[in-house]
């Protein structure tokens, strides 16, 4: 079987899906590599580099996906809404299609894949269990994220992070909160620790106060109530108003005295909830910077301009969409792996094994002979949820 690795079409997408150091686990279960040329250009992976490891480079895009069994992308419909479109004309029934889908968010993109006959993998919707945790890509990307939201907000302070101790005087270390310790949070936290700085996390699942602690950050205790704040995949559930609004007047006491905030609380296939009002900015120290990693969603700050970098207040708040793709190599190489070990989850020895009562293939599973059977994604599309979805 063929997996198949176009070009990235996404405006300033430099990631690829597989990278050449993959090939050689995919050839043991006899799976063949094709690739667009100049898929990898800018990620830093060049053709040769592929085909050093035994894959083939198509003479076109169209060849791609003509020759596929499986066809793995970064973003497919729904998280390339424009360009995607184009590519539904070369899929064919009976091919696998796997990556990150925004299936949640635009299930409309999720039935338009299925009226054309393929199989789709959804590669967000990866369950967080044991055995899946090499193949959850918001983990891998979050880590990406988590690092460069904290060199972002470093280059951008007119600040140092670290105390030092010179003849010229001493300088105190820069204050860092991170809000959402999450994967991204977490990475944050190591970041701006490794950097020197004072930093304070919050997130309203009390289970990760001791993951906080561990990293030498303090964390920030609230008096509202949190029982209820993680659903059974250890993501933060969705709070109404009331709630956020408690958490708003408590945070802003802590947020004014921040140089640095990094917000990372996303709720998946929801709206990002607003954590940082315009007048908690008005309140920050002119030069103080937020970096909002929910800007894709809306963004967790209220002045947030999604893939933009203000200043208002005299505070630089950055919007990044997309910072895993401005670390391409490692991101690539990183989400390389969890797509490979997904597809050789669906590949044993040779031969397709889809088993739609595994948990992992269930969880991710869209679209299958022509029909949106994910329960989720049916719902959001107002189609009947039964036993068999």
């Amino acid at each position: 079987m063929i997996v198949g690795v176009p070009k990235e079409s996404y405006p300033g997408e430099h990631r690829v899906s597989l990278v050449p150091g993959i090939i050689d686990s995919l050839k043991k279960t006899n799976l063949e590599v094709l690739i667009e040329s100049g898929a990898g250009d800018e990620a830093g992976y060049p053709d040769s580099a592929f085909t050093e490891k035994g894959a083939t480079i198509a003479d076109s895009r169209a060849q791609v996906f003509e020759k596929s069994d499986f066809i793995v992308q970064m973003r497919l419909l729904g998280a390339n809404p424009d360009q995607g479109k184009a590519d539904l004309a070369l899929l064919r029934p009976g091919q696998i299609i796997i990556g990150m889908a925004e299936a949640l968010t635009d299930p409309q993109s999720v039935k338009s894949l299925g009226d054309c006959g393929v199989m789709v993998f959804a590669m967000e919707l990866m369950p967080r269990i044991t055995r899946a945790q090499s193949m959850d890509v918001l983990s891998s990307m979050g880590t990406v994220a988590g690092y460069k939201a904290v060199i972002l907000a470093a280059s951008s302070l007119p600040k140092m992070f670290p105390m030092l101790m010179t003849a010229a005087g001493t300088v105190t270390p820069a204050r860092v909160l991170i809000i959402g310790a999450g994967v991204a949070g977490l990475q944050a936290i190591s970041m701006a620790r490794r950097l020197g700085a004072a930093v304070e996390a919050y997130d309203i699942r009390p289970a990760v106060k001791d993951q906080i602690l561990s990293l030498g950050a303090k964390f920030v205790e609230l008096p509202i109530e949190t029982s209820d704040s993680e659903d059974k995949g250890g993501y933060a559930k969705v709070q109404d108003e009331a709630f956020y609004q408690k958490q708003r007047e408590l945070l802003a006491r802590v947020i004014a005295t921040s140089d640095v905030v990094v917000t990372t609380a996303a709720v998946p296939g929801k709206k990002a909830p607003i954590l940082i009002t315009a007048d908690m900015v008005a309140g920050m120290s002119p030069g103080s910077v937020i970096v909002d990693l929910a800007a894709e969603r809306g963004g967790n700050c209220e002045l947030t301009k999604p893939g933009q970098t203000i200043v208002s207040h005299g505070v630089t708040i950055h919007g990044p969409e997309n910072l895993p793709s401005t670390v391409p190599y490692h991101s690539s190489q990183m989400y390389a792996k969890n797509i490979t070990t997904f597809l050789l989850h669906l590949v044993k020895k040779g031969e397709l094994n889809i088993d739609i009562n595994d948990e992992i293939t269930k969880g991710t599973l869209l679209t299958r002979e022509g029909e949106v059977i994910h329960p989720a994604v049916r719902e959001a599309l107002g189609m009947p949820v039964n036993s068999q979805s």
